[in-house]
């Protein structure tokens, strides 16, 4: 039997958007977040995060910044008993250079369906911009538009 997940986008969903956010100091962990995880997690969904950060691109910060970020994340997750199956990141962007991983495009969404055996039909997509649920109609995915910043508590009757 196939799994099921959740994907979620960084900024806005995750941490607060601040735009670019790249520095450990900026990088906040969104009140319930933890909490709404844990019953996904309990629900029997993976958890995948996919986030374009341009910035790399656009030379604002480098690839070690948001390595640093997601080890940090990874941390304070995991002693809160959440494991996240992969954080598949975009560090291009259009006004300097060409990729298909950038979202609304779904590459990353499309390899985690195959990589962890998903069934695209009972999975979800939380995002903050209207790229997200884009990216994830374009796998096959449910996107769910939320508004940066808020609690993930609001959309948890959407999922099954």
């Amino acid at each position: 039997m196939a799994n099921k997940a959740i994907f979620l986008d960084r900024d806005g969903v995750i941490n607060v958007e601040r735009g670019y956010t790249h520095r450990l100091e900026d990088f906040v962990i969104l009140p319930d977040l933890i909490e709404v995880l844990q019953l996904l997690q309990e629900k029997g969904y993976l958890l995948i995060i996919v986030s374009n950060q341009s910035g790399v691109a656009k030379e604002l910060y480098m690839q070690k910044d948001v390595e640093m970020l997601h080890d940090y994340l990874l941390i304070e997750l995991k002693k809160n008993n959440i494991t996240l199956s992969e954080i598949y990141y975009c560090i291009h962007h259009p006004d300097v250079s060409r990729c298909i991983c950038r979202k609304p495009d779904s590459l990353f969404i499309e390899k985690a369906l195959s990589r962890f055996d998903i069934d695209a039909t009972t999975s979800y997509f939380i995002g903050d911009k209207e790229r997200d649920v884009q990216a994830a109609e374009k796998a096959g995915v449910k996107g769910i538009l939320i508004e940066a910043n808020s609690s993930l508590k609001l959309i948890l009757n959407q999922i099954n």
